[in-house]
């Protein structure tokens, strides 16, 4: 347990000391933000504030996670290592796009195909992978079985290992798109997706620890009620100090916005999000833990298909905090009300979490 408390504080630490150091840079570098033209007039007085932010914040995620080992002498374990795999990934992906943003000075960055593939190698890899290396408990870091709270019995291997891996890949591939783009859509205000982002991997911090309280692997006698997870104490442990990079850099994130995470950072977030989700057999879970991303992507849905149908719209912009804002919201009430929401999601979902184990 200590190794969670050192990895999300040291993570901490160093996002809130080196998210400056990192904004003095990309300021001499006169790397700074392009703003969609069609967007609210007034994020136009944001052009040019550095980006790229999530460098930072993957940074001290690792720093944070070896100082943890470190300092309480755990070895690195697959499961952990397969989520910071993901989010490393996708944030060079991110990392490339917002490059090209700065470099040709323009708002769209890396082209959708390569976007896409870029997502795909890093997905598939991570997806294989999480179906091997079984520890001495013959238990992998994933499972083929679809989870809402743990491994439920709808087994994507039913019709043969080859088959369920492959079904098992595409599964997880949609996850991690999904996250990494719905993260990315929140992306919109200052703190906004930083703050929620806090929040959500905060609560996965307290689902991985109870999983490790009460894991098959350890209990001297397993109940029906314990987890399956492989590593839900370093799973507790990536997800605290993603928690503590991310509050180290809302400081500076936080309206007006000194720098953004870009699509390093949403892109690494949602990844992370991804991979928690499904290492610790909470899949399904995790929609209603992150309900307001879900919310996000969906009004997103919503104002395409409508559109596309009708030749009308719902909001008056989308994603839904751009609606708020064209009706009159200020910035911070929106960012503010949309962290309670956000908080709100959380409690329902830890709390299903907590009343399937008393139910059972």
């Amino acid at each position: 347990m200590i190794a969670v408390l050192i990895s999300g504080g040291l993570a901490m630490v160093i996002a809130l000391l080196g998210t400056p150091l990192f904004i003095r840079y990309l300021v001499h570098k006169q790397y700074g933000q392009f703003i969609r033209q069609d967007g609210p007039t007034a994020h136009f007085t944001k052009r040019g504030t550095p980006t790229m932010g999530g460098v930072v914040i993957i940074g001290a995620t690792l720093l944070g996670w070896v100082g943890g080992l470190i300092a309480t002498g755990t070895p690195p374990r697959a499961s952990a290592v397969l989520v910071l795999f993901l989010m490393t990934g996708l944030g060079v992906v991110g990392f490339l796009d917002d490059f090209i943003k700065i470099s040709r000075q323009r708002s769209l960055g890396l082209n959708a195909r390569w976007k896409i593939v870029g997502q795909g190698i890093v997905g598939i890899t991570f997806a294989v992978v999480a179906l091997q290396f079984p520890n001495d408990k013959f238990r992998t870091p994933a499972s083929t079985r679809i989870s809402f709270i743990r491994d439920t019995n709808l087994d994507l291997a039913f019709w043969g290992v080859t088959v369920g891996t492959i079904l098992f890949v595409i599964w997880a591939n949609f996850l991690i798109t999904a996250w990494s783009n719905a993260v990315n859509l929140t992306d919109g205000l200052d703190g906004l997706a930083t703050g929620v982002s806090l929040i959500v991997f905060g609560a996965y911090v307290i689902v991985c620890v109870w999983q490790f309280n009460q894991s098959c692997q350890i209990l001297a006698s397993v109940g029906p009620r314990c987890y399956e997870t492989r590593d839900p104490l370093d799973l507790a442990v990536v997800a605290a100090a993603i928690t503590g990079a991310c509050f180290g850099f809302l400081w500076w994130n936080a309206s007006p916005a000194k720098i953004f995470m870009g699509d390093t950072g949403s892109l690494a977030l949602g990844g992370a999000l991804a991979g928690l989700s499904i290492l610790s057999r909470t899949e399904i879970l995790a929609a209603i833990i992150g309900g307001l991303f879900v919310v996000i992507v969906m009004s997103d849905v919503i104002q395409i298909g409508f559109f596309k149908l009708t030749g009308r719209r719902v909001f008056k912009m989308a994603p839904l905090h751009h609606h708020f804002e064209l009706s009159g919201w200020g910035e911070v009430t929106i960012v503010i009300r949309f962290w309670i929401i956000a908080g709100l999601f959380v409690a329902l979902g830890v709390g299903i979490f907590y009343a399937e184990w008393v139910a059972g």
